[in-house]
């Protein structure tokens, strides 16, 4: 009996830390081709490289065989289905280094880009996050970190061989998972929390006098039950089912109000 085939891929890049660990749970119970890009792509979002050619080198790296794709991370996951012609059973993108939860979160991770775009390509998808207690670690260079994945590659390897066994739930394709730093206290089904920071644009100024900025943001923390950003929290694995519907369904009848006058 053939085993299931796996598209992996991440938006910190190939040589980051969470990918490969994310390999090696997976390689447990599936086939896994690696393709991923060659550096940190955090906060690209879904965007696609439409204006420029894209190079894909074959590497080896981990005693395996992988694809460092020079674009984003949803360039990635397209050089893997039609440029190597992978016909996975499923892509799994992460472990991204950072939780990606909340309504702000998953419109900008690259992460859950890469997972959207493989949904939107026909294929389901689990897009795999691990909160980071020191934020700055995560833009450091990804071969210097001193980070544990024991627990993160259990939950990768018992999550990822119960959706390939039972197939994903009837209304969503696309499941994204985030896990607690701490010691896991359970495991709850969330729905997106609605911020996670207070943004804010610094000025400074370079030694030639010119002015530059910095966006950045404060973290917030917004009560709400049963949401992605409460669960990680209280050290809960977050699983949160996503729709590719962005379609303000309940703002429908009120706004065919508000137009009905115009001519």
């Amino acid at each position: 009996m053939s085993r299931p085939k796996i598209l992996l891929t991440n938006d910190d890049g190939i040589n980051s830390g969470g990918l490969w660990a994310a390999y090696d749970a997976l390689s447990l119970i599936a086939d896994v081709t690696v393709v991923a890009p060659a550096t940190q792509q955090s906060a690209v979002g879904r965007s696609i490289s439409i204006f420029e050619p894209i190079r894909m080198n074959e590497v080896a790296m981990h005693q395996t065989r992988a694809y460092s794709v020079e674009g984003r991370p949803t360039d990635a996951l397209l050089l893997g289905l039609y440029g190597l012609g992978l016909r996975p059973d499923l892509v799994v993108s992460g472990i991204n280094l950072g939780e990606n939860i909340s309504f702000e979160s998953i419109t900008t991770s690259g992460t859950v880009g890469a997972a959207m775009e493989a949904v939107n390509q026909g294929v389901p998808a689990i897009a795999y996050s691990l909160q980071m207690n020191d934020q700055g670690n995560k833009f450091a260079d990804p071969r210097t970190h001193k980070m544990d994945f024991t627990q993160s590659k259990e939950v990768v390897t018992k999550f990822t061989r119960h959706f390939l066994k039972n197939g994903m739930p009837a209304e969503s394709k696309l499941i994204n998972i985030n896990i607690p730093a701490k010691r896991i206290e359970g495991y709850a089904v969330t729905v997106l929390g609605e911020r996670l920071f207070e943004t804010s644009v610094e000025q400074r100024i370079d030694p030639r006098g010119k002015p530059y900025y910095w966006i950045n943001g404060t973290p917030i923390y917004i009560p709400e039950e049963h949401s992605d950003v409460t669960a990680i929290r209280k050290n809960y694995v977050s699983i949160t089912p996503l729709s590719m519907d962005n379609t303000a369904y309940k703002a429908c009848s009120e706004l065919k109000k508000m137009i009905a006058d115009i001519n």
